[in-house]
């Protein structure tokens, strides 16, 4: 038996569950760019970049894939020099080393600038690149890979509504009941294919592993557990893997992720936990399979409260949604669900994002152990009651005040963050 809008739940996964090669700030400049060069038909003499304030803080520190580089003029550069725009997310994954070059040598001719958009929107990428008398321009807006925008001399040669602005509006379809239906419910075959996030994820986890990426957080806890500082149980096992993904991806990886929501560490956070346990506790395909689905649709279903880009770090949303994807592998139902949410939004709901960097996988693991936690404490029939902070009895309204908390409550918190990040003085390492 299937129900009428779980074909929209199942469209929703195949639009925010998605291949992404690179931290996805740097990457929507690599698409933007890509597009306007296809656009140009010539290989560009110099390139202009506009972006949003969180743009600029979420791709500041993040490497690039490919390049052993920072930042968004690199992540531009080897945009034009070789990406290709029809892999949206996965725009930089056939760069070669003598495109990457001709990208470094941009950047070291100066024909590369970035600056800020004068622009309220949280997500612009604004991108024109020029050769000889020609140019052209594609923008991207409110989401990673929503081109709105582009054109040749001038003129527009392609448009689309801006997210959000589309002809008919249609009700947010989840709320967590929903989300906890379809994941019990839903025939197998229809949801097996979110199994492709755990293969994706799982190998990018073993790689940060086997490699000294980042800040090598997951090895370093492999080291502990070896030495005995650490033991080696299930919630170790979790966290390791969850951080040692987000080394790897944050150090620049040639190696894709499935994001949620826009987000790779998301994406990790959503699945890497879950799948451990699964592991540990010897899980079928199928247990897997709905305890993923319940991990990525409340993630997305947290994620709608928030926006796509916030002063509020989408690994609390995303550990959330393995903390209940984890409720369901200990055999808990939806009372339990709501319980690990609850404890989640009284726990870490102020985490800030301070941009992507490899300092992230820290994050993520400090998500996904709180996560963790409270899915632990729901098994035991313990939740933050309705009366403490900004949980409330309402498990919905608990979701919408730490939206309202990411969005209005932090907008202040957004500023300072970026303009502690874009005034700091960097001195020479010793």
């Amino acid at each position: 038996m299937t129900k009428p809008e779980w074909s929209d739940y199942i469209a929703l996964l195949n639009r925010e569950v998605v291949p992404a090669l690179g931290c996805t700030e740097p990457i929507t400049i690599s698409l933007a760019t890509a597009r306007a060069v296809q656009e140009l038909g010539a290989a560009p003499e110099r390139i202009t970049v506009l972006v949003s304030g969180n743009l600029l803080k979420n791709g500041m520190g993040v490497g690039v894939p490919g390049t052993g580089m920072t930042g968004l003029d690199i992540a531009a550069a080897v945009g034009a020099t070789g990406g290709k725009a029809g892999l949206a997310l996965e725009v930089l994954r056939d760069l070669t080393e003598e495109q990457i070059a001709a990208g470094k040598q941009m950047l070291a001719e100066k024909r590369v600038t970035v600056a800020l958009a004068e622009s309220t929107e949280l997500l612009i990428a604004d991108v024109t690149v020029f050769a000889g008398s020609d140019s052209a321009r594609c923008v991207i807006a409110r989401e990673h890979t929503a081109i709105v925008l582009v054109e040749k001399n001038g003129k527009e040669t392609f448009s689309a509504p801006w997210p959000g602005e589309e002809a008919v509006k249609t009700e947010w379809p989840l709320t967590m009941e929903r989300i906890y239906d379809f994941a019990v419910n839903a025939p197998f075959e229809t949801i097996s294919f979110i199994l492709e996030a755990a293969r994706l994820n799982e190998a990018i986890a073993a790689e940060g592993m086997s490699r000294e990426w980042g800040l090598k957080v997951g090895r370093s806890m492999e080291e502990d557990i070896q030495q005995g500082l650490r033991a080696d149980d299930i919630a170790s096992f979790a966290i390791k893997m969850a951080a040692a993904a987000s080394d790897a991806r944050m150090d620049g990886i040639m190696l894709p992720v499935m994001s949620n929501s826009g987000s790779g560490n998301q994406g990790i956070t959503a699945t890497v936990p879950v799948l451990a346990f699964a592991r540990r506790l010897n899980a079928d395909d199928e247990q897997l399979a709905r305890a993923l689905i319940m991990s990525h649709l409340t993630a997305i279903h947290l994620k709608h409260h928030l926006g796509r880009l916030s002063a509020l770090c989408g690994a609390i949303l995303a550990a959330t949604g393995s903390s209940c994807g984890i409720v369901m592998l200990f055999g808990g139902g939806m009372r339990e669900i709501g319980f690990a949410i609850k404890n989640m939004v009284g726990n870490i709901a102020g985490m800030i994002c301070d941009g992507a960097k490899t300092s992230c996988a820290l994050k993520v693991a400090s998500a996904v152990e709180a996560g963790i936690q409270a899915a632990l404490l729901a098994k035991k029939g313990t939740s933050v009651s309705g009366k403490e902070g900004i949980v409330d009895d309402d498990l919905e309204i608990s979701i919408q005040n730490l939206g309202r908390l990411g969005t209005s409550g932090m907008a202040e918190t957004d500023k300072v963050i970026l303009d502690i990040m874009v005034s700091k003085k960097h001195t020479p390492a010793s």
